[in-house]
């Protein structure tokens, strides 16, 4: 240890920890007390104190954190990939229907994105045509509005 430094507090620690996690991008609350709660049990350092005290800073934000996720998943995933990532960080369902608002009012233009990024042409056979609607499914756009977009591409090529 060098000389005139001494060893920070495990509480000075972890919020050290915390914050660079939190410099790096925005965490849920969940995910963030996933992150940190090895260190703090070793510590013995009260967890949730800390959270409560960086919510309050406003340096930790549930709605800011489902609106950074939701503006870049948007661009390549469908509405039910992004509850379902969000659901996984521990974000409850009112947070996630605020946040798919905005995705939803660009989901067609993901959709075409995604499909045009992919395929770029109308399906030529029906196993073609099942092959994109499995891919566009796997992004996480529902069934109708897949089925509603292929049929306009199919119209337009005629």
């Amino acid at each position: 240890m060098a000389l005139g430094f001494t060893d920070p507090t495990p509480e000075a620690a972890l919020r050290a920890r915390a914050l660079r996690l939190l410099a790096r991008r925005e965490h849920s609350r969940a995910e963030l007390r996933r992150k940190l709660a090895p260190h703090a049990g070793e510590e013995g350092v009260d967890l949730e104190a800390l959270l409560d005290d960086f919510t309050s800073r406003g340096w930790l934000s549930e709605q800011r954190f489902v609106e950074q996720t939701v503006r870049a998943k948007a661009r390549k995933y469908g509405p039910l990939k992004i509850a379902h990532h969000l659901r996984e960080k521990g974000i409850d369902q009112a947070g996630i229907e605020r946040g798919l608002e905005q995705a939803r009012a660009e989901e067609g233009e993901a959709l075409a994105s995604a499909w045009r990024s992919r395929f770029g042409t109308p399906p030529a056979d029906e196993a073609e045509r099942s092959r994109q609607v499995r891919f566009l499914q796997q992004r996480g756009f529902p069934l109708e509005a897949v089925l509603r977009f292929l049929k306009s591409q199919h119209s337009r090529s005629r």
